[in-house]
């Protein structure tokens, strides 16, 4: 499958969000209640919110023939020189082509000084804990998350590059 990994556009913000929807409700269905999914999605992925991600946080998409199929959101480095891994998302059907590991790939080699990178992800998504621990990922610490009034076990992974 031919995919091409570029820096997110304005142009791309639409595709985004319905890659992150769609990658959502899969991923955590019977996990998260889906009204608390569309909340989250509403704020964490309206139109205001992904211009700023555009303007201060690190985004690559994916595209296999001209569609977007999956973005990684990466923050900047800091002082320490960790980045986070905010999200990477990808449409279902594309999952497990190795795409997700070149998104990834992609963030290591343009996070200027990153020496970590680090994750929170969902105890329950299992293809997120799967993908993180095959990429090198080792479990940091487990804690409780409320999200929004549903808690969540979340577990902290990073990555030394």
């Amino acid at each position: 499958m031919e995919c091409t990994i570029r820096p997110m556009q304005k142009e791309d913000i639409k595709e985004v969000q319905q890659v992150a929807q769609t990658s959502w409700h899969t991923t955590y269905e019977g996990i998260i209640p889906l009204e608390i999914q569309e909340s989250f999605l509403n704020s964490a992925y309206n139109d205001e919110m992904m211009q700023r991600r555009l303007e201060h946080t690190i985004i690559f998409v994916s595209e296999v023939e001209g569609k977007i199929v999956g973005f990684a959101n990466f923050s900047p480095v800091n002082e320490s020189g960790e980045a986070g891994l905010e999200a990477i998302y990808l449409y279902p059907e594309y999952q497990g082509e190795g795409i997700g590991t070149a998104l990834l790939r992609e963030g290591i080699k343009n996070l200027e000084g990153v020496k970590a990178i680090l994750i929170n992800v969902e105890k329950e998504n299992k293809i997120g804990a799967t993908f993180y621990k095959s990429k090198g990922f080792k479990m940091v610490s487990e804690f409780d998350d409320d999200f929004d009034g549903h808690i969540l076990k979340t577990v902290r992974m990073v990555l030394h590059v």
